[in-house]
């Protein structure tokens, strides 16, 4: 289940990345609807629109959703609670207020940082550091990914690239 990473994992090669990582993606028919309404400029509405791994599915639990209306929104819900639905392996999500939701349900998640280091120990990439750091780059005017510093280390020391 993706949201906003799935703007995120559009930039090669963390896409390439996530697809040898992970076969198949489930995202809830918000997600879709928010990608894809906004025009084709956005960020991941090719790829939801096009990529044969990325499936649109259905929240059935639509009161799930709405009982977390005020507090996150539409896509975080229900992806959130397409996970609890599906049982799925692992929830794609980066935004703390709904990584605590999803903690609540005990999900198992992992966020864009999660996907890198998993690509590294894999050995599908050399070096975390310069893709996150190109990530940073590309996406801090825009505000849609943001990594404290503290969070940085600490995906650097994971992979054992941290500086000092």
């Amino acid at each position: 289940m993706i949201r906003l990473p799935l703007r995120i994992l559009q930039r090669s090669p963390i896409l390439i990345c996530f697809l040898q990582l992970y076969e198949k993606v489930i995202i809830p028919a918000a997600v879709y609807r928010e990608l894809t309404t906004a025009g084709e400029d956005i960020p991941g509405c090719r790829e939801v629109q096009t990529l044969d791994w990325i499936t649109v599915r259905s929240v059935s639990n639509s009161e799930f959703v709405a009982s977390w209306q005020n507090q996150l929104d539409e896509g975080e819900a229900e992806a959130i609670a397409l996970a609890i639905e599906l049982k799925a392996e692992w929830l794609l999500i980066d935004e703390e207020l709904g990584r605590r939701v999803a903690a609540e349900y005990q999900i198992q998640m992992t966020g864009v940082l999660g996907i890198l280091i998993e690509a590294k120990h894999q050995g599908l990439i050399s070096a975390v550091k310069p893709l996150l750091d190109a990530l940073i780059d590309a996406l801090i005017e825009t505000a849609d990914f943001w990594v404290s510093q503290r969070l940085y280390n600490r995906a650097l020391e994971a992979v054992e690239e941290q500086e000092g």
